[in-house]
């Protein structure tokens, strides 16, 4: 038993390490709320800046202004909330090992 014992805090420390486990004192805590609102934040504003900069550089090489780049900032705005929406709502069938 003392071997198994010995195996399971090794492999336990290893994932802890790798990121892969919470450390014990991180468990119990939850993120605070300033944290959600920021990152909720920079994924809105980094969607929209990736779109925008996709349709202005589409826009310039096909000469087709504004219409790409409308096109890619309405898709960069929907980027932005989905992934807001995914960081408030976790998938309900996600395991956490």
């Amino acid at each position: 038993m003392d071997e198994r014992t010995s195996f399971k805090d090794r492999l336990k420390a290893a994932r802890t390490r790798q990121g892969l486990d919470k450390p014990e004192e991180a468990r119990g805590k939850l993120p605070s709320t300033w944290g959600f609102g920021l990152r909720a934040g920079v994924e809105v504003v980094s969607a929209l800046i990736v779109g925008v900069a996709i349709g202005f550089a589409l826009d310039r090489w096909l000469g087709t202004w504004p219409w790409l780049f409308l096109v890619m900032f309405i898709l960069g705005a929907a980027a932005g909330v989905m992934n807001v929406y995914r960081l408030f709502n976790p998938r309900s069938g996600a395991r956490k090992i």
